[in-house]
């Protein structure tokens, strides 16, 4: 139980962090980013990890120029969406409420800019992704996408639009706060808005970055988590934390190296935020019966109670539920399916996997995708604690003979039970053959 008290008292994972949200930008395909996934090698090489390397991959690249939207009141302030085209439209707005399926459906949105809000009310019985409802909007006729935050704070909301066969997508998109959002939808429904976005679109690099931990066995357990960030915050949640608590994890199981069954691999992606490139080239290179299970870090360190999506796999919730009961710790267990995380790719193909965020009573991202993801919003121990109980779950996982595999078209039923189904075909997303 040494590793314990040497977890609670290391910087490595928290100094790893700081690393990470010092560089600035981290957008896919950026300088930043380069530096992000060379920055996390060469911590994973230092620790004493095999075979620490970065490969890079060719990406649809994204630069932010400006963008604006222009009312009878002159111009409000906005920040584009990730992916979108340059280019402007002009064009009457349309208030979409929260963006549920029947708001966009009840709503006249041909030739219009559709205002939708980025929250999903209470009684809704599952979360709704940005990207869902983009193309949502879409579908119904709009030229352009106004996304509004649903927290208070006048910070305008990011976040990706595109699609892996066009990863840009085909109409102008912008974020803007509450507040503004507020006003627009008060002032300017069914006025004529200009909303414009200038970019630029080159081809570009990302990368991932591999090591091994553990003995040299075929099947390995997957730690993961993604390096990039968007272009307007320091990422720090999402997800310098959840890298460094990968980081942090290997230093533990480096100095426990040899009580670990079976091998860990560690995958730390690029272009998550961008469509989880890196995670599908991963997955597409992979034999899946060489994955005893992947664990994925993405948005932990928010909260002190870890949220763990396990999808269906019976093995995983168990694992999970027996280190909660080991460290008498709460854990939040939801065994439905989750599609937007580097996980995802590999579930798809019956891989157990689990998606490790947190549990602090918000059904939105929080402080991710805005200005305010930044270092001061997390603290050391919710660190040093999360990794505790991770290590304890990689080691868990790594002793269990063989876990159980699903199959893939009882995850594309699930999906439809679950009410899924429907917004990732409407997104490109839907990675079955079943209809």
């Amino acid at each position: 139980m040494n590793w314990i008290g040497e977890t609670f008292t290391s910087d490595v994972g928290w100094g790893h962090l700081e690393r990470l949200v010092d560089i600035g930008n981290r957008m896919a395909g950026s300088p930043g980013e380069h530096e992000a996934l060379t920055a996390t090698r060469d911590a994973l090489d230092t620790l004493g990890a095999r075979n620490a390397h970065v490969e890079d991959f060719g990406i649809q690249g994204w630069i932010r120029g400006s963008s604006r939207i222009e009312t009878a009141d002159g111009v409000v302030d906005c920040i584009a969406l990730p992916r979108s085209p340059a280019g402007t439209v002009e064009a009457p707005l349309v208030d979409c409420g929260d963006g549920l399926p029947d708001d966009f459906a009840d709503a006249d949105l041909e030739g219009a800019v559709a205002l939708v809000s980025a929250g999903v009310p209470d009684y809704y019985d599952r979360f709704i992704h940005r990207r869902e409802k983009y193309y949502r909007a879409v579908e119904a006729g709009a030229v352009g996408f106004v996304f509004r935050n649903h927290a208070s704070g006048c910070l305008a909301p990011t976040g990706s639009v595109g699609t892996d066969a066009d990863p840009l997508g085909p109409v102008p998109a912008v974020g803007v706060s509450r507040e503004v959002g507020a006003r627009l939808a008060r002032r300017h429904a069914g006025d004529t808005v200009t909303v414009g976005v200038d970019c630029e679109t080159p081809r570009a690099e990302s990368g991932v970055v591999r090591a091994d931990i553990g003995p040299d066995t075929d099947r390995a357990i997957y730690l993961t988590s993604h390096v990039d960030a968007h272009d307007i915050a320091e990422g720090a949640v999402d997800n310098a934390a959840g890298t460094a608590t990968v980081v942090e994890i290997a230093r533990t199981l480096l100095d426990r190296d040899a009580a670990l069954d079976r091998r860990v691999r560690i995958v730390c992606f690029g272009a998550e935020e961008v469509g989880l490139q890196g995670s599908k080239r991963e997955a597409d290179l992979i034999d899946p019966d060489d994955i005893q299970a992947v664990v994925n870090c993405d948005g932990v360190c928010r909260g002190r109670t870890l949220q763990y999506y396990t999808h269906g796999f019976d093995a995983l919730t168990a694992a999970v539920e027996r280190v909660a009961d080991r460290f008498d710790h709460p854990a939040s267990v939801r065994p439905t399916q989750h599609p937007h995380s580097d996980h995802w790719p590999f579930v798809a193909r019956g891989v157990p996997a689990v998606l490790v965020s947190s549990d602090d009573g918000d059904r939105g991202r929080g402080w991710g995708h805005t200005r305010a993801d930044t270092l001061d919003k997390l603290e050391r121990r919710t660190l040093r604690e999360g990794a505790i109980l991770l290590t304890a779950l990689v080691d868990d996982l790594a002793s269990t003979d063989r876990m159980p595999r699903r199959d893939p078209d009882d995850i594309a039923a699930d999906l439809d039970a679950q009410d899924l189904a429907a917004g990732m075909r409407a997104t490109g997303d839907w990675p079955f053959s079943t209809e």
